[in-house]
């Protein structure tokens, strides 16, 4: 079983969903006691948004990548991201490892397609949703990429950083994501992606009339899948 490395704390609340969902994903495919070979570097996620909204991202991406170093260090054979956003250093940071980067916009592109389809509604925060670092990604696999008008856009942006990283969870809050998601929906989106690792906590596919693609799930199934490649049980 190959080691996972996990850059996460952005924020810590979605990195615990990485640590289970790998834990479980892992037991449903070997059984038993069988749990996620992993290790974890847990950054201040306070120092790191600061830096986000200064826009300094050099220096975040210098912290991740110190990061990253550690883990590769610690003997992780492929390294996770635990959050969206971060994504936008995600070059600097694999240059400073030797071992493979699963980049998420990758794998949750790989889902869409695989489901058939090509224009995508797309909520995260707003660096992801205005921003190309992942919207290009996106588009560079052949996806329509559709988000939401500025006033869906301050929303999403808001609960996320104002609730969901504080877990915080709220029915106001799941109807406001709601009504963004059905207003993507009559512009064309044929899915949604949720585009931040935190919305899982909010969202599920009951609360969209489309299709909903959880990056943090489809991250984790992923890796798990590149970790188990290979496996053989021990003697």
């Amino acid at each position: 079983m190959r080691t996972i490395g996990l850059l996460g704390g952005m924020s810590w609340e979605s990195t615990a969903e990485y640590y289970r969902l790998l834990n479980e994903l892992t037991r449903e495919r070997l059984g038993g006691l069988h749990s996620s070979r992993c290790v974890l570097y847990s950054v201040d996620f306070a120092e790191i948004e600061k830096l986000q909204a200064a826009g300094h991202w050099e220096q975040a991406a210098k912290i991740l990548a110190e990061a990253a170093k550690a883990l590769e260090a610690a003997g992780a054979d492929l390294l996770l991201i635990c959050t969206n956003t971060m994504h936008k250093v995600a070059d600097q940071v694999a240059a400073a490892i030797a071992i493979p980067l699963l980049h998420l916009a990758d794998t949750t592109a790989d889902a869409v397609r695989e489901n058939g389809l090509r224009r995508i509604g797309l909520l995260g925060t707003a660096f992801t949703m205005e921003q190309d670092f992942y919207r290009g990604r996106l588009e560079s696999h052949g996806l329509e990429v559709l988000v939401p008008d500025a006033a869906g856009r301050g929303t999403v942006h808001q609960v996320i950083y104002q609730e969901l990283c504080l877990g915080i969870v709220r029915e106001e809050s799941r109807a406001s994501f709601m009504a963004v998601i059905n207003d993507l929906v009559a512009a064309g989106a044929e899915g949604i992606i949720l585009g931040c690792t935190e919305i899982e906590l909010l969202i599920g596919p009951e609360h969209s009339p489309v299709p909903v693609f959880p990056t943090t799930r489809l991250h984790a199934e992923a890796a798990v899948i590149r970790a188990l490649a290979d496996f053989r049980e021990p003697a």
